[in-house]
């Protein structure tokens, strides 16, 4: 089964919005987006001590960079490029999922348990889009 090509670009560019979210934070305030990231009374991020703005800069570039390669396909859609796209997203995500199963830094079982489960949600949603993603034509 592949989704409309409309659902793809909405999708690719849902993605694209909250990473370039994340990064814009990231870069532009490393030390907030540190201490707050994700917000809504959480701090997961500020659980891995110590801040590094350099490394917190990085991870926001890192994010800018993922939401442009998101933003391509879903402004102009072309399936080898949404690909593209997904694979990179699937590569950080699960990586990303990887650090955090085996280190938990200082996150209660609350936040650990809410933080994986985005994590893996993180690389759901671009295993998804690449089993649905549609032909260039439809």
């Amino acid at each position: 089964m592949r989704i409309p090509v409309g659902w793809a670009r909405a999708g690719l560019a849902a993605g694209a919005a909250v990473l370039a979210w994340w990064g814009l934070w990231a870069y532009a305030s490393p030390a907030h987006f540190f201490a707050v990231f994700p917000g809504f009374g959480q701090h997961w991020t500020a659980a891995y001590p110590p801040f590094n703005e350099h490394l917190t800069s990085d991870l926001g570039a890192t994010f800018l960079t993922l939401a442009v390669l998101l933003a391509a396909p879903a402004v102009r859609y072309r399936r080898s490029v949404a690909r593209l796209a997904l694979l990179g997203v699937l590569v950080f995500d699960t990586l990303h999922l990887v650090f955090h199963t085996a280190r938990h830094g200082t996150l209660g079982d609350g936040p650990l348990l809410a933080s994986l489960a985005i994590l893996a949600g993180g690389v759901l949603l671009p295993l998804a889009g690449l089993a649905l993603l549609p032909p260039d034509r439809q």
